[in-house]
């Protein structure tokens, strides 16, 4: 026993009780061999037989008691294993290991659920020490597998879920983990292949199917939606994919290309403060020059955005060419002109004439190639004094018309 060799300690107990059934330190010390292994339920039989020899045993009486408490751990645990709370079973496994520093069953249900907490190198650690002692330990090198399938590392968990399943052909979650790995792969590996072919409905399909193999597997979901996202780009799903951008950065706050992904999003979609948002959590994780040009760049979008459109006032794209920006300004300037409302209300004739001079403005600076490359540009326009004159005289778009 203070080898740690608890089984052949165990051994020597029940061999000492068999020779003599009467000897109540026998019975004692098998009692602390079987707590200390994790069968509570053998340890107390063990105890209470000690208190039949010597009621008045104290040594027996605290050990009953600890044997009630590791029972008590194992309900608790059992319960929040049900349930989906991980973090209790590990504290009562925690509890219990306080007592039975040898159980490995108790040891691999905390590495499990340390797993399923993403807390993978606890878990590794723990079941790297019982495969230290025992190799073969199939739940062990289930625990490993899973550690790695959960890191998005699959190829090599499914390595350990086959020697696992070697150990113990019939360890069902190893089974299930698995074929949940193989699945995952081969559905991820589609998905990859149809994006690649431009079968981007395809390619949006198969992510779609993929996510619904293990919710559990945080890393490889979150690439799965970030990937459904690019392809929902190219399908023009502009909302969809920032929603699922937003699903991988819950799963992996840490996924830069998540964040990249949405923000880009963000941009086509002309939400430009979460787009420098975005910008801004990307170059204070990783300060490269790229992502410092593309912060930069959504900086300049937004301070743009704030400013009058002058594109949006003709009712014409950015990339017009100079006779579509003439013949837009004409139609524009036609419908807000003074003298087509002259009839209309005092109210209907400012708006309109505010309408009428935001059109000159529009023209003055977009049909100046100097000025308009300064607007594009995102300079203001009076950096260098340059004043925006505008065109309220009554005649002038008729003089235009005619040229």
């Amino acid at each position: 026993m203070m080898l740690s060799r608890f089984r052949e300690a165990l051994e020597d107990s029940q061999q000492s009780v068999r020779l003599d059934e009467c000897f109540m330190k026998g019975h004692l010390r098998e009692g602390k061999c079987h707590l200390s292994l994790g069968n509570a339920m053998a340890a107390s039989r063990c105890f209470q037989k000690v208190l039949e020899l010597e009621p008045g045993n104290m040594q027996a009486q605290q050990e009953h008691k600890n044997a009630s408490s590791i029972l008590e751990f194992e309900r608790v645990a059992e319960s929040g294993f049900e349930k989906r709370d991980f973090r209790k079973v590990v504290y009562c496994m925690d509890r219990a290991l306080g007592v039975a520093s040898a159980c490995h069953r108790f040891k691999i249900l905390k590495a499990e659920c340390l797993a399923l907490l993403g807390r993978y190198p606890e878990a590794q650690s723990v079941a790297s020490d019982i495969l230290r002692i025992d190799s073969t330990n199939a739940d062990a090198l289930y625990v490993r597998g899973l550690c790695l399938y959960y890191e998005d590392c699959i190829d090599k968990a499914v390595q350990f879920f086959v020697q696992a399943l070697r150990m113990a052909p019939d360890h069902e979650k190893a089974r299930l983990a698995c074929r949940n790995a193989k699945a995952l792969k081969a559905k991820k590996e589609e998905g990859n292949q149809a994006f690649k072919d431009c079968s981007y409905e395809a390619a949006y399909r198969l992510y779609t199917e993929a996510l619904t193999i293990d919710p559990n597997n945080i890393k490889t979901n979150a690439k799965l939606y970030c990937n459904r996202g690019t392809a929902g780009v190219k399908l023009t799903k502009l909302d969809q994919a920032i929603e699922d951008c937003t699903s991988a950065i819950k799963l992996d706050p840490t996924y830069i290309k998540a964040y990249l992904r949405r923000a880009q999003c963000y941009t086509d979609t002309e939400q430009y403060d979460d787009a420098v948002r975005d910008y801004e959590k990307v170059y204070q994780t990783e300060k490269t020059k790229e992502h410092k040009q593309l912060l930069k760049a959504a900086q300049l979008e937004l301070k743009k955005s704030k400013r009058k459109d002058y594109y949006k006032v003709l009712g014409i794209g950015k990339n017009a060419t100079d006779d579509e920006i003439k013949k837009a300004y004409r139609k524009r300037a036609l419908m807000h002109h003074p003298d087509r409302h002259s009839a209309a209300t005092t109210e209907v004739q400012k708006e309109e004439e505010k309408k009428f001079k935001e059109v000159g403005e529009a023209f003055t600076v977009l049909s100046d190639p100097k000025k308009k490359c300064r607007y594009d540009s995102g300079h203001d326009l009076d950096d260098d004094g340059v004043n925006v004159a505008v065109c309220d005289s009554r005649s002038s778009i008729y003089n235009i018309s005619k040229g």
